[in-house]
């Protein structure tokens, strides 16, 4: 499972996807949790619809030519169906291996599996900080993380 807002579609967000891939391997299945419009309102910045948002992780998706199937869900909250549902990791980043740690506290105490956690070091820009969503807003990057001037 791997879960986020995906707007905009960085290098980032693109390195999270594919490590999910990558783990599910051949015959597995990667869920991906896309925050809902409500959700993602809570953001600092603007956010394209949900539907633009799945459009352009299916667009992604098709272009790398992943064989493992995969399906998109709806994120309410940023725990989502990880404590009713039966799957094997988290893939995260470095902003969100808190979540990953509290969603196993969770299902510890809920008398579920722990799942595997893989962390992903976050991409960084030609500055060498971190490509985010917001820097992209605020023009200082693009969705590759060179500078804008």
């Amino acid at each position: 499972m791997v879960g986020g807002t995906f707007s905009p579609l960085h290098d980032g967000h693109k390195q999270l996807i594919r490590r999910s891939f990558e783990l599910a391997g051949e015959l597995g299945n990667v869920v991906i949790g896309i925050t809902t419009d409500d959700f993602a309102r809570k953001k600092s910045h603007p956010v394209l619809t949900f539907e633009e948002r799945s459009e352009g992780l299916k667009n992604f998706i098709l272009e790398c030519g992943f064989s493992a199937s995969y399906s998109i869900e709806p994120l309410l909250d940023r725990i989502g169906s990880t404590l009713e549902t039966d799957f094997d990791a988290l893939v995260v980043s470095e902003e969100t291996l808190d979540t990953a740690i509290e969603i196993n506290r969770l299902r510890h105490e809920k008398g579920l599996k722990k799942v595997d956690v893989h962390q992903i070091t976050c991409v960084l820009a030609e500055d060498h900080r971190w490509i985010s969503s917001t820097r992209i807003y605020r023009g200082e990057i693009d969705t590759h993380g060179k500078l804008i001037t």
